[in-house]
């Protein structure tokens, strides 16, 4: 298991800049995959960025070229940089982890942040 703990959501203008943290329970080196995923207002949630086993990183093309997905190995902490926020960014932002205990992969989430972007 692993808890993620998030931080540094909040209300920010269009054009703006936010950076969502995530503090994991236990290294990386036994996760194998760390990642955002976002739920606007009435609709699913979606996945926004990932970074796997390897340091691949995967992002959702609403979000390519202004969200920057990282991680501090020594802190077990992953961030989510985001610029020339829009109103559609507006979302609770979650953390994932998943790990792969045999023979399934499991999910497990942050609390969410919120993350408003006015117009």
């Amino acid at each position: 298991q692993v808890q993620l703990v998030e931080s540094g959501g909040g209300l920010v203008q269009a054009g703006g800049s936010l950076r969502l943290s995530c503090a994991a329970s236990r290294n990386f080196d036994s996760i194998n995959a760390m990642g955002w995923y976002r739920q606007p207002p009435g609709k699913q949630r979606e996945l926004v960025a990932a970074v796997i086993t390897g340091g691949r990183t995967n992002y959702a093309d609403s979000v390519k070229g202004r969200f920057t997905i990282s991680t501090d190995n020594a802190k077990n902490t992953v961030y989510l940089q985001m610029n020339s926020l829009k109103p559609e960014d507006t979302a609770v932002y979650y953390c994932n982890a998943k790990i792969n205990t045999w023979p399934r992969e499991y999910d497990y989430w942050g609390q969410g942040t919120q993350v408003t972007v006015s117009s």
